[in-house]
């Protein structure tokens, strides 16, 4: 068993970083790693303790993401093929022509956001009026535009309100599916 366990320990050093949990029964007291309690489970064996990290699955916060925006740009095309319209050159049309699509192609994505997105404005007010910016504030909800002098609270003009997604309701991505295709091609039979 110490053998395997030795062999284990420098294979997952050697490539991992990372002693595995049943070597901590072999460490001295004052050498064993703090798990959080949430993370621990204990087994009891003759005469020894040995306390085994329970890993969760691992998620990629990057491609879970990557994914949600990919399955947006996917409604998005589905209902207002704003794919096609951004892909389109827009040179040599009529501004009559180009009107008429983008109506159809606001009609769509706008159908999109009601059925699946829920805004509130970032900050309340209308445009043109004077606001106060909180001290403490968050960059990310609140741009300051011009110098900033001193520190917050700021008195401005609000320039736009700003917008947070208070609910989404975004189809569940499946397994298996590629999220790099947006669009299938469609192919008409009997043509």
């Amino acid at each position: 068993m110490r053998l395997v366990l030795a062999f284990s320990c420098f294979f997952r050093l050697l490539f991992g970083g990372k002693l595995p949990a049943a070597a901590a029964a072999y460490l001295p007291a004052d050498a064993r790693p703090q798990l959080p309690e949430s993370a621990k489970v204990v087994e009891k064996v003759p005469e020894k303790v040995i306390e085994k990290v329970i890993e969760k699955p691992k998620t990629n916060v990057a491609t879970n993401h990557r994914d949600g925006a990919l399955a947006l740009l996917a409604l998005f095309q589905r209902e207002g093929r704003l794919v096609d319209f951004l892909n389109e050159s827009l040179d040599g049309h009529a501004d009559a022509d180009i009107g008429a699509a983008a109506r159809d192609v606001h009609r769509g994505c706008r159908k999109v956001f009601e059925q699946h997105l829920t805004f509130e404005p970032v900050m309340p007010g209308a445009e043109e009026d004077t606001v106060t910016v909180p001290k403490g504030f968050d960059p990310a909800e609140i741009r300051l535009i011009g110098e900033a002098k001193g520190e917050a609270p700021y008195r401005g003009t609000l320039r736009h309100h700003g917008w947070r997604v208070v609910q989404a309701k975004l189809p569940a991505l499946g397994e298996g599916i590629d999220r790099m295709v947006v669009a299938p091609a469609e192919v008409e039979l009997g043509a």
